[in-house]
């Protein structure tokens, strides 16, 4: 089961978690995702928030809905590489703006981000 934040719609949440799936590789292009009911029993949702994420995921291309056989990963690795750059393009921004709030230096920054980068590898 996933604790979804109260503050972040849900759809977007299972969206970012699915495209956390295929950056990771547990979800490879051309691979069928769960069925919305399926989706909607295991995160405790609703299903038509399923339905929403797997249409703003097609929307987006990087699924491929087939009609009565299911929803599939898309195989185009430039897409897959699009998704990737753009989920951390979208939490760097955050961060970077996060640590402005705090008056944090770009240069502070860049020794903080090479002592925990080391602590976390």
């Amino acid at each position: 089961m996933v604790d979804f934040d109260e503050r972040i719609p849900i759809y977007l949440q299972i969206m970012d978690l699915i495209k956390k799936k295929i950056i990771k590789g547990d979800l490879k292009g051309g691979d069928k995702l769960s069925s919305v009911r399926e989706l909607a029993v295991e995160l405790k949702v609703n299903p038509n928030t399923v339905q929403r994420v797997y249409q703003e995921l097609e929307r987006e291309g990087i699924i491929v809905i087939v009609r009565g056989t299911g929803a599939f990963v898309v195989s185009d690795e430039k897409k897959l590489k699009e998704i990737k750059e753009s989920l951390a393009g979208e939490r760097i921004k955050n961060f970077i703006k996060e640590m402005k709030e705090i008056n944090l230096s770009k240069e502070d920054l860049d020794l903080l981000l090479s002592k925990y980068w080391e602590e976390v590898n």
